[in-house]
């Protein structure tokens, strides 16, 4: 063939996102609380090709199989090709705190309140109630593991919120939060408990904590940073808490069950992570027409104000 009729050598590009697709299986092994030595010992392989993997470097459709196996999922979730399960706190707080390092803007409704914009003595009154409402020991020698067990949990949990907090601060990305009022007015009144059985004087102290949050709502509102929106809702909120993180041509939808406010659930239900152009349109619309008739600015911290008078 004559050499100005050759044809360019061709370059394969492959649809897999190989980066994301080692933050997934990262936040599944956390999820699966497995170390990385844990998954090379199950494959075969060193703990450093573990590492590699979960950095992006191409993986084997024989190894992903085994990875999904596993790590309690399947391929179609670590591929992104459907929807991300994860029935762990730990494994979604993991892939939350992946995805918020790309997200520019990212709109939240959370019970009560999100976590990312809570005062800064909030993690420590959430580990409290995090070990308050651990459920009862087993009776036998399994008794005081299943209790350490409890705390290491905790405090894995705090150190990934942790994170996220103070990689928001740094950066600094749009964020848009819904509050319903309703759940608010109940966080009030109930306190920041773990559970309801306590001490009277106790209990007082609580509800004094959690209207101490309250009232840094209403500055957030009052001082309106550039980066935060806050609406308070008269409405009753969708019972699940959800986040659409968008950033680089991209929107993702994050659905949980998990709860961080007073009476906290980290222990049981499924959270689910998308990027369904159906499911995050349909999220969008509802948010916006929530965000319309929201209170805002002075006129929402007037009203959180005006809640806690009279409460």
């Amino acid at each position: 063939m004559p050499e100005d009729m050759q044809q360019p050598p061709r370059t394969f590009s492959s649809p897999i996102d190989f980066q994301a697709l080692g933050e997934r299986l990262r936040a599944y092994r956390i999820g699966a609380s497995l170390q990385a030595e844990d998954v090379a010992e199950q494959l075969g392989v060193s703990r450093a090709v573990v590492y590699r993997m979960e950095k992006g470097e191409i993986v084997k459709i024989e190894t992903l199989e085994r990875l999904a196996q596993l790590l309690g999922t399947s391929m179609a979730s670590l591929l992104d090709v459907e929807v991300e399960y994860y029935p762990t706190v730990t494994g979604f707080l993991e892939r939350m705190r992946q995805i918020e390092q790309g997200a520019d803007r990212i709109i939240s409704h959370f019970e009560p309140i999100s976590l990312l914009l809570t005062s800064d003595d909030y993690l420590q009154d959430l580990r409290v109630m995090l070990l308050e409402s651990s459920p009862p020991p087993v009776m036998g020698k399994s008794a005081q593991a299943g209790s350490a067990a409890h705390r290491a949990g905790v405090e894995q949990i705090l150190q990934l919120l942790q994170e996220r907090k103070a990689f928001f601060a740094q950066r600094r990305p749009n964020i848009v939060s819904l509050i319903g009022l309703r759940e608010l007015e109940r966080f009030v009144y109930t306190g920041l408990v773990g559970r309801l059985d306590l001490p009277e004087a106790l209990r007082a102290q609580r509800v004094q904590a959690a209207r101490r949050e309250v009232r840094w709502i209403a500055d957030l509102m009052a001082s309106q940073p550039m980066n935060v929106q806050i609406g308070l809702v008269d409405d009753a909120m969708p019972a699940a808490t959800f986040q659409l993180l968008q950033g680089a041509g991209r929107s993702v939808l994050a659905l949980s069950p998990f709860r961080f406010g007073e009476l906290p659930n980290v222990r049981n239900g499924i959270a689910t992570v998308t990027a369904s152009p159906e499911a995050v349109g349909l999220y969008e619309s509802m948010m916006e027409r929530l965000w319309k008739s929201a209170y805002k600015g002075q006129a929402g911290a007037q009203h959180l104000r005006k809640l806690l008078d009279r409460l």
